[in-house]
């Protein structure tokens, strides 16, 4: 049934989605190396946040579910929807405990949670139909 609905995208909205589904899922996959393998910053910032280790692996388990569900067309729009949560977390610990530079990193890991969520939200809206409970309101 979701399968469908991913399907019936116009041909120029499939690409555009397709294009943010894979900049989304390779940055939250990029990310996870560090994450796991307990990366100096990494570590600085969950301990900043006060969620070490937990948080730190937490987050990491769910942007590797929101990746998968992001390459799989009939679960993008979930995934999607997972990643936008996940990063308005982050963007929210940049703007409020973090700073926008963590580390001296210039701003990049903030850069790249702008940009998951960014693409995320666009993908979400381009495959509205595939969300379960967004889909009754259009």
């Amino acid at each position: 049934m979701l399968e469908s609905h991913a399907m019936s995208l116009p041909k120029t909205a499939a690409i555009l989605s397709w294009v943010a589904q894979l900049v989304a899922a390779l940055i939250l996959l990029q990310t996870l190396y560090f994450k796991f393998t307990a990366a100096p910053e990494s570590v600085y910032i969950f301990t900043t946040l006060g969620m070490e280790p937990w948080g730190r692996i937490g987050s990491g388990v769910v942007e590797l579910i929101a990746a998968g569900l992001l390459l799989m067309p009939a679960t993008a729009g979930i995934g999607a929807v997972l990643a936008l949560g996940v990063m308005g977390g982050a963007i929210l610990s940049h703007l409020t405990r973090l700073g926008i530079v963590v580390q001296g990193d210039g701003g990049l890991l903030f850069v790249l949670a702008l940009t998951v969520a960014g693409c995320s939200l666009l993908v979400a809206w381009l495959r509205r139909e595939s969300i379960p409970v967004v889909r009754n309101f259009f």
